[in-house]
């Protein structure tokens, strides 16, 4: 199955951009008459009938819609952005693949960058979700501040967590975590948190955590954070 990304769906018919329905067409070879699939990024997939197969504006009609459940869990990564921009884009679509629902990045005291382009993040997710037949797109927000970030009410009811590391930090996030519960995690820069931001979280109720035992780069440990939670998830299946 192919999937294809249209975030207005609310009429019966719609027109794909230049891009899509170059791709569509052109790439793919579909005409006139064919089946595709399609989700709003919200939970719905839709059975679409190609009813113009202008290479530039490709025109689709609904022919079935599914509403897909939401997971019984929620992941939220907060994340410190490293120096290098490419290395957070490799991020965001490892872990849209993987399975995550929100993404914030943070500015702590031992930060290295502060600005991101968002819109290019946001093409890579999309993409993700193409690519992995997710049918909700990941939530996706501006940098905050650490502080601010820790210290926000919305949070009393998740499962908070800290990583970083520290010989006396010795519990696996896997051992901590517990299945069907939204989670928010925090991932510092390559400095690691300051003392005085692990004593920040631990005052309103972050749990530390560790990743394992080797010191993993700010990306590779979002990575592991976020199967981590994916895994103790989805483990209760078996």
């Amino acid at each position: 199955m192919q999937l294809f990304f249209h975030e207005n769906t609310k009429e019966k018919t719609f027109h794909l951009d230049p891009d899509e329905s170059k791709h569509l067409i052109k790439v793919l070879r579909k005409t006139k008459g064919d089946k595709v699939n399609f989700t709003d990024g919200k939970g719905c997939l839709y059975q679409c009938i190609i009813i113009d197969d202008n290479p530039k504006k490709a025109i689709l009609q609904i022919d079935e819609r599914q509403y897909l459940p939401d997971d019984d869990y929620y992941i939220h990564l907060a994340i410190c952005p490293t120096k290098n921009a490419d290395r957070m884009e490799w991020l965001v679509e490892k872990i849209t693949e993987i399975g995550v629902h929100e993404i914030t990045f943070m500015h702590s005291e031992h930060s290295e960058r502060h600005h991101l382009k968002l819109d290019r993040l946001e093409k890579k997710i999309i993409a993700a979700c193409k690519q992995s037949l997710k049918t909700r797109v990941p939530k996706l927000n501006p940098i905050r501040q650490m502080d601010e970030l820790v210290q926000d009410k919305t949070f009393d009811a998740y499962q908070r967590f800290i990583a970083y590391v520290d010989k006396e930090n010795d519990r696996h996030l896997f051992e901590k975590a517990e299945p069907d519960r939204a989670y928010i995690i925090l991932i510092g820069p390559e400095g690691d948190f300051s003392q005085q931001e692990l004593e920040l979280a631990f005052n309103n109720h972050f749990l530390p955590c560790s990743l394992g035992k080797s010191r993993l780069r700010s990306e590779t440990a979002g990575l592991a954070a976020v199967h981590t939670l994916q895994l103790i998830n989805n483990l209760k299946y078996k």
